[in-house]
């Protein structure tokens, strides 16, 4: 019996940061900028690191350094990155026993450019995580207190619906951050029809706001829809604006501590695998609050999504964020 079973994404990362990388401005970029090098040309890196990476396994890496027996259910290849990945859940206490390794796929691949002080953009290769289907489910192993979903695209979208009607069957308690979940109108459906399954869910400002169907901005009124249709714990990310949390009754809600900052990849899952460690560990939203920002904040202080990640007792060196509570 593991205490949480991990679900997502596994890859190889790496990182690699140069300031001959060009910032343009223009229409035709999502967030109108973009990093961009000569066409043709050769471009010095300054710094090149590799490392693990993927959702399903950072947050399996939170959850073992926070003293929970934890497992990671999803597939690598039978190459150099799959075996990155397996060494380091090995090194970090996770369990390879769900850990499925093919040779019809290779492991997921992310390239992470960055422009130092200014951003970065992550260029994703979809691999054997992104192609399991809910027949290789071995869901007579999946013996756990908790799920944690993370987002799953894809092929492996499909598995979203079988976990959590398992779990539900088996009493087992889900938390979920299907950011996959909300990028395509048919996925976003599909979530929706599990939401009142899930016992804390995890999403930022754009996400909840796609789910709802509302402006990101209508904070409330996206949370009272929410409210309605998830019977456990919402959580809304807001980036530099810090979290709220809603349990139906009332708003809990911090913002987060000054701090460095390295690099921004995987603070995401820090942020949602510490709340969920919290609050397995006190049954609190306060405290798992305040134990998730402190992981999130841990991580933007190195390279690698889970190189600063907090062990058990560690809070690292910043004052515990301040929770404000309001009826709703």
């Amino acid at each position: 019996m593991y205490d949480i079973i991990t679900f997502g994404s596994a890859t190889e990362d790496v990182f690699m940061s140069s300031r001959e990388l060009k910032l343009v401005e223009g229409e035709q970029f999502i967030t109108k900028k973009g990093l961009c090098v000569s066409l043709g040309s050769k471009m010095h890196m300054d710094d090149v690191f590799f490392a693990m990476g993927g959702c399903g396994t950072n947050t399996a890496v939170t959850f073992a350094r926070q003293g929970l027996k934890t497992a990671y259910f999803g597939s690598i290849g039978r190459d150099c990155s799959g075996q990155i990945v397996k060494n380091e859940l090995s090194k970090q206490g996770v369990s390879l026993d769900l850990l499925r390794e093919t040779e019809q796929w290779p492991t997921a691949y992310s390239v992470i450019l960055s422009l130092p002080e200014v951003g970065r953009s992550i260029l994703e290769k979809y691999g054997a995580c992104h192609q399991l289907t809910e027949q290789e489910i071995p869901f007579d192993k999946l013996k756990a207190k908790w799920f944690y979903v993370a987002s799953l695209s894809d092929k492996s979208h499909g598995l979203l619906t079988p976990l959590i009607d398992f779990a539900k069957k088996q009493g087992i308690k889900v938390a979920a951050n299907p950011s996959g979940s909300v990028k395509k109108a048919e996925h976003i459906e599909i979530l929706k029809r599990v939401l009142d399954k899930i016992d804390i869910l995890i999403l930022n400002q754009e996400e909840a706001g796609k789910l709802t169907g509302l402006d990101y901005q209508k904070e409330k009124e996206i949370f009272k829809r929410l409210d309605d249709w998830v019977r456990g714990i919402v959580v809304m990310t807001k980036g530099p604006k810090g979290v709220t949390v809603s349990d139906g009754k009332n708003l809990y809600s911090a913002g987060i501590p000054k701090s460095g900052l390295v690099d921004r990849t995987g603070a995401g899952d820090a942020f949602g695998s510490g709340l969920v460690a919290g609050y397995i560990e006190k049954g609190d939203i306060g405290y798992a609050i305040q134990l998730g920002t402190a992981n999130a904040t841990a991580c933007l202080q190195q390279l690698g999504a889970t190189n600063g990640l907090l062990k058990k007792d560690d809070w690292g060196e910043w004052e515990k964020v301040e929770i404000k509570k309001e009826a709703i």
